[in-house]
């Protein structure tokens, strides 16, 4: 058995590690608070930007909910782990931040490497959508919900079919009680009733005006598993020595 001394120097630390390792899991809990509530916003909000570029709606608002439920989830599981003072839990609270450190960083040196790739494939299936359009597209209500109108801008219209059938779509006017079919089968003067940015450049610049910030805070969050990959370890550590120092 070690000297009373000696355990009364570990305590204190132990008591220390858990305090940081509590306070990093609620602040990591709230991360996936966070998560939870942009993959709810990206659901409701963006669902229009990636409808005009594929029939089907993207994943993506789907993989920030489920990630920011598994955070939620992990970062009580840490609370609990820190409290029960349990050296395999805590391995496995740290096993999993080391996990989402991994993925978060493999998933956003990988954006960022085929960022241009990922435009232009954007690109390519806007302009698909335009070629094939039909009235009964549901990127007519997109549209107007995202105030653009064709691919760079409205006169992208002028080599399709439909609009060698029918003129601009009205789904591209500003107030569609004022637009009047000879009008739209005009490509100069449709432009006085249209919206005239393209739906894919406002896209574009919506996502690349937000990239930074994005970036920085993913980055962020990724590095921030290593402070409790630390934290975990340490205390781990410290409670098993501290427990075959009690033998």
């Amino acid at each position: 058995m070690s000297p009373p001394s000696r355990r009364l120097q570990t305590k204190p630390v132990i008591t220390c590690l858990k305090t940081f390792l509590i306070s990093y899991s609620l602040i990591f809990w709230f991360t996936g608070v966070i998560l939870l509530a942009v993959g709810v916003w990206g659901k409701v909000s963006l669902e229009a930007y990636f409808s005009l570029a594929s029939e089907e709606s993207t994943n993506a608002p789907y993989v920030l909910i489920g990630t920011g439920a598994i955070i939620v989830i992990f970062g009580l599981f840490g609370c609990f782990a820190t409290c029960r003072g349990s050296p395999w839990m805590l391995k496995l609270y740290a096993m999993f931040l080391t996990l989402v450190f991994l993925a978060e960083l493999v998933a956003g040196v990988s954006g960022f490497i085929f960022r241009h790739e990922i435009k232009a494939k954007l690109g390519v299936a806007y302009e698909n959508a335009v070629k094939t359009y039909n009235s009964t597209d549901s990127s007519s209500s997109s549209s107007m919900a995202l105030y653009c109108c064709g691919v760079n801008n409205y006169t992208d219209w002028g080599d399709t079919d439909y609009f060698k059938e029918k003129g601009v779509p009205t789904s591209c006017c500003i107030d569609s009680d004022k637009c009047q079919p000879e009008v739209l089968k005009d490509i100069v003067t449709a432009g006085t009733e249209v919206y005239t940015v393209g739906c894919f450049a406002r896209v574009t610049h919506v996502m690349e005006s937000n990239l930074g910030i994005i970036a920085g805070i993913s980055f962020g969050i990724a590095f921030f598993q290593l402070i409790g990959i630390f934290l975990s370890c340490c205390l781990s550590r410290y409670i098993t020595n501290n427990q075959y120092e009690m033998v």
